[in-house]
């Protein structure tokens, strides 16, 4: 009677092993494209063209604004900012300062039609756009339909002890491309960052250094609020 039972056995042993056994991909370390980040708590998208460098901890994010939007109190919206980034190795937050340096680590931002420029240092450590080593595989799927499709890995850092994560990324199978980091915090959904037109390399290396307004930057991090 036991006879009947061994291949749905050995068919259930080989579904727990593709999850089990499946190791994080490695991400490309130098790449361009757009993302739009979502941020739950205020219900605001931003979309963005993204230089992204982590051979050398860089990040440069110019965001899109389609027009000029008046603000309160006399303030001026839709300028568009750019964010350099620097730093050290480990992973926390999307961030870098000077090269080799994690104590100077700084984030610029620049207003893009009058040029102002904030400079502020980063605290919080570089986090790579990549699958932590430790990371827990959570599915296998594909985006899309029948004839135009990819296939995706879902990773997180959700570990036994703890049944819920605080992040969650979403890359592609062929060549580990990001399609998606979600972070949560305090047990709610922070931020969603969706990625694509993604390019490998970085066309123009100049965009990382800030421009010469920068050298009288003011000390604080800008607000972009209406």
């Amino acid at each position: 009677m036991a006879l009947p039972l061994l291949p749905l056995l050995l068919l259930g042993g080989l579904m727990a092993r593709g999850g089990a056994g499946a190791e994080p991909c490695r991400a490309p370390g130098q790449w361009e494209g757009r993302s739009v980040r979502y941020e739950h708590g205020t219900g605001r998208n931003t979309r963005a063209a993204v230089s992204y460098d982590g051979l050398n901890q860089r990040l440069r994010i110019l965001e899109e604004r389609k027009a000029l939007i008046p603000c309160k109190n006399n303030a001026s919206c839709g300028l568009g900012l750019s964010s350099f980034y620097n730093g050290k190795e480990i992973r926390a937050l999307r961030a870098d300062g000077d090269v080799g340096r994690r104590a100077d680590a700084v984030m610029f931002q620049i207003e893009q039609v009058t040029k102002l420029c904030s400079k502020t240092a980063l605290t919080e450590p570089w986090d790579p756009y990549d699958i932590p080593a430790n990371s827990t595989f959570e599915d296998q799927y594909y985006i899309g339909g029948p004839g135009d499709q990819i296939m995706v890995q879902e990773w997180s850092d959700r570990k036994p002890a703890r049944k819920l994560e605080s992040w969650v990324g979403v890359y592609t199978v062929k060549d580990c491309y990001p399609v998606q980091e979600t972070y949560t915090k305090n047990y709610s959904v922070t931020t969603s960052t969706r990625f694509f037109d993604l390019k490998l390399g970085i066309a123009d290396p100049s965009v990382f250094t800030p421009p010469s307004t920068c050298q009288t930057a003011q000390p604080r991090k800008m607000k972009d609020e209406c």
